[in-house]
């Protein structure tokens, strides 16, 4: 499994979209300093995702996070491949006894296929609007990862990079 976190907010996120001619898409703008988490893990293999929304990002949350998606995949040993945050690495992160976690090389977000599925949402779900309350785009946000969680094979097309396909893994 892959995890990232993305953050969320209010300042708008202008997209391209079509409008007939010869009318000019009118788009609302604000810059409003009010943010919340997704924290997001993927099987790219068959489209599978554990999330959870969150109001910050820290080593407690992220062990809460962890939990989540242990309990997602109770029959399962996940090996969790992240990027290297610092909640990460944190002393007090506390990691399920089903899971492992394994470290990107520093700088590299293209190889994590959750990325993907940031963009996807910031252009399907957050594009082009101008929310009203944090409380909006928490509930817009939910809405877009269910509908993901809805469409394994849309997350698998997403993230099911070549090169996981030639990974043979070995653990002890």
């Amino acid at each position: 499994m892959f995890q990232d976190e993305a953050r969320f907010g209010r300042i708008s996120d202008h997209r391209r979209c079509w409008a007939p001619l010869p009318i000019r898409p009118v788009v609302g703008h604000q810059v409003v300093r009010e943010y919340i988490y997704a924290l997001t893990a993927v099987s790219p293999h068959d489209g599978r995702l554990a999330c959870l929304i969150m109001p910050w990002v820290d080593a407690e949350t992220m062990s809460i996070f962890l939990a989540h998606t242990a309990q997602t995949f109770p029959d399962e040993f996940c090996l969790m491949i992240l990027d290297g945050a610092g909640w990460h690495h944190a002393g007090d992160l506390r990691v399920p006894e089903n899971m492992a976690l394994i470290f990107l090389p520093p700088y590299s977000p293209e190889l994590n296929p959750v990325e993907h599925l940031w963009a996807y949402l910031r252009t399907h779900a957050m594009g082009n609007t101008a929310f009203h309350s944090l409380d909006q785009v928490q509930n817009v946000l939910a809405s877009g990862l269910r509908d993901l969680d809805q469409q394994p094979e849309l997350v698998h097309a997403m993230t099911n990079f070549n090169w996981l396909n030639t990974i043979c893994l070995t653990l002890n």
